[in-house]
């Protein structure tokens, strides 16, 4: 058994959005996801076959539901359980401070 810690690791702006799994599992698995102003490119919708439930961390964000008028505006502590199916998509993420997200995919 090791102790990690969430914020360890990651990578200075490097203009590529940081992805590290810390347990995988069948029907489960739960990801550290860095952001550094990223977004997701227009027209591009997350849609993806299994339930996500996403925790904001650290830093801020704008996550929009397909379904949804208006930007939700994510800051640390908020969390979202994200149905199967569900499309949505990263509008903003803060580019001068890091975004960490902790993201739990599930069948």
């Amino acid at each position: 058994m090791h102790i990690h810690n969430l914020f360890a690791h990651m990578e200075a702006h490097t203009g590529q959005e940081q992805l590290d799994t810390l347990l995988s599992r069948p029907g489960l698995k739960i990801e550290r996801i860095v952001s550094t102003g990223q977004a997701s490119p227009p027209g591009f919708w997350y849609e993806q076959e299994q339930g996500e439930w996403l925790v904001l961390l650290a830093g801020e964000a704008k996550l929009v539901f397909e379904d949804e008028a208006s930007p939700r505006d994510l800051l640390p502590g908020d969390f979202v359980d994200i149905p199967p199916k569900c499309r949505h998509r990263v509008e903003w993420t803060d580019p001068e401070v890091a975004t960490v997200w902790l993201a739990v995919y599930y069948e």
